[in-house]
């Protein structure tokens, strides 16, 4: 069985203020320009496009460089063919 009283709902008094129901904050232009969806498109492809060749020829320039050996300069081929000096004599008694 049901126990306890039925809530009944009270009217407010009469100089009680009533709460109005706050607006959107943004407000929406009936007459605003809709943006085309395929210039964005467009432009995203563009520049998915510019950073593939961009990255495709910077990944040939390293690979250009990685596989290449280094040219010696004049003077390191110079050095290079020089006779070497022979290792000092370890002093030992």
């Amino acid at each position: 069985m049901a126990q306890g009283k039925l809530k009944v709902k009270s009217k407010l008094p009469s100089g009680a203020k009533v709460k109005k129901a706050k607006g959107k904050a943004v407000t929406k232009r009936s007459n605003a320009p809709v943006k085309s969806k395929a210039q964005a498109v467009e432009k995203n492809k563009m520049k998915a496009n510019v950073t593939k060749m961009v990255n495709k020829a910077a990944e040939q320039q390293l690979r250009a460089l990685a596989t290449n050996t280094p040219q010696l300069s004049a003077a390191q081929q110079r050095a290079a063919s020089a006779p070497t000096a022979p290792a000092p004599a370890s002093k030992s008694k």
